[in-house]
Parts: structure tokens; C-alpha cells; sequence
């Protein structure tokens, strides 16, 4: 009964505070827009509209280590495995600015997505070979104006929790910008949402920001292998936090 309440209660939470935001977020968008060229201010705004649905869910409790593996100063291409929605939630909890690379169809959800649009986060339809080439592109495009990036390299959510093999667009990024990668581990969101998405589950989750992996210890390898030795690094990590 609790459970039912509490999920209840989220989704009234979610329907009236997003309106809200996202009128925010448009004066935001408007007033700082001229002197803040990354959007840095209107991405931070989001993280904290994202966490609110974390913060006040009274079935999840949400651990994130080695924040101190990112210092602002630099650019990364960021990855992460995928277990469920949650973890764009998760995500953006780490408070650091980057761009996301999302799927076409998340940006066409009303206010959500029309809030990713304004941030000018990076669409890819991955069915799409030239979407495929147009989000490289504006990775590095991003990426050479000062913008660090986020992506799943799994390309979708996993449906047992496992790591699912990696596709190599995010390590060809990096590769081709020299920059370091930041691996990052997220366990237990697999069960915070059920199939069909209600009720929400108790659920303890917990996200582990991996030290970088330095341009110069990959240079040398191909995509495939620096795809490989970062999947190894996070399987790793994931094996870890499940024991």
C-alpha cells in the first residue's frame, strides 16, 4: 500500500513540477543566454530539476562516489552502462556540465524534451547511419567550444543489468579530440522501475565515477581496443559493487 502511495504521489509530483520547470528554465534560457555560450547554467538548472524526483522519492536512496575523478577545467567524452530511465536521473545528479547525446524521441516528450532541445544536447536516431555521423560531429564540434559529453556506449538500455557490448562512437570521439574518457559505474536502477514503469520499487542505487583514463595511455590502440579496455575497466567496477 505504502509503495502504491508513494508512486502516486511521484507522479503527481512529476506532472505539476515539470510545467513549472521548464518555465524556469525558459527564463534562464532567455536571461543567460548572452554571457553563458555552454549553457553551462541551464544544464546545472536541469540537474537539479532532474534530481528533485530523486531527492524527494521516499522508495529510492541514490549513493554517487569519486565525484573528485572530474575536474571541471577539462573536457571528457563521459560514458556509462545503462540499466533503466532512472539513470538519466542518476546522472545528472553528479552536478558537473557536459551534453548529452539521447535518442531523437526523447526530445520530442513535451517539456523534458523541449528542455534537452534548449540545452542543445545531441540527437541520434541510431537506426540512422548519417544521424550516427551528424552526432560525431557535433560531439566534436561540442568538444573543440569547451563542452564535455555523455553517452551510454551500449547504445540502450541492458535488460538483465549485464553489460551489453559496446558500440565505438564515443571511443572514436575521444580519440579523434585527445581527450580522457571518465567510465562510470551505476548499479541497482534496473530495479527501481518496474516493466511497465508503476509502481516505483524501494530501491537502493548507487553511482561510481571512475578515475580518467588518459588520452595518452590509449593513443596508441585502435577504437576497438580502447572500446574493449573501457568495458573491461567497467564490468570490472560492476562486479565490484555487486558483491
Amino acid at each position: 500500500m505504502y509503495r502504491h502511495l508513494s508512486s502516486i504521489y511521484l507522479c503527481l509530483l512529476f506532472f505539476v513540477t515539470s510545467l513549472i520547470f521548464f518555465v524556469i528554465a525558459i527564463i534562464l534560457r532567455v536571461t543567460t543566454v548572452r554571457f553563458d555560450r555552454k549553457l553551462t547554467v541551464l544544464h546545472l538548472f536541469s540537474c537539479f530539476w532532474a534530481a528533485c524526483y530523486t531527492w524527494l522519492n521516499p522508495l529510492w536512496r541514490v549513493s554517487i562516489t569519486g565525484r573528485d575523478n572530474i575536474d571541471t577545467r577539462k573536457v571528457y567524452v563521459m560514458v556509462s552502462n545503462h540499466q533503466s530511465v532512472v539513470d538519466i536521473l542518476v546522472l545528472y545528479r553528479i552536478f558537473k556540465p557536459y551534453k548529452w547525446v539521447g535518442k531523437a524521441s526523447l526530445f520530442k516528450i513535451p517539456l523534458l524534451g523541449w528542455n534537452m532541445s534548449m540545452n542543445k544536447y545531441i540527437k541520434i536516431v541510431r537506426s540512422s547511419v548519417s544521424s550516427q555521423r551528424r552526432m560525431i560531429r557535433l560531439c566534436s564540434k561540442n568538444i573543440g567550444e569547451g563542452n564535455s559529453i555523455m553517452i551510454f556506449p551500449e547504445g540502450t538500455r541492458s535488460a538483465n543489468g549485464e553489460l551489453r557490448n559496446f558500440k565505438e562512437g564515443a571511443f572514436l570521439i575521444a580519440m579523434q579530440q585527445k581527450v580522457d574518457i571518465i567510465p562510470m559505474v551505476i548499479n541497482g536502477t534496473a530495479n527501481a522501475l518496474p516493466p511497465k514503469g508503476y509502481p516505483f520499487n524501494p530501491q537502493k542505487m548507487r553511482l561510481h565515477i571512475l578515475p580518467p583514463v588518459p588520452y595518452e595511455t590509449y593513443r596508441d590502440m585502435t577504437v576497438a581496443e580502447v572500446s574493449g579496455h573501457v568495458r573491461q575497466i567497467m564490468a570490472d567496477e560492476l562486479n565490484r559493487m555487486r558483491k
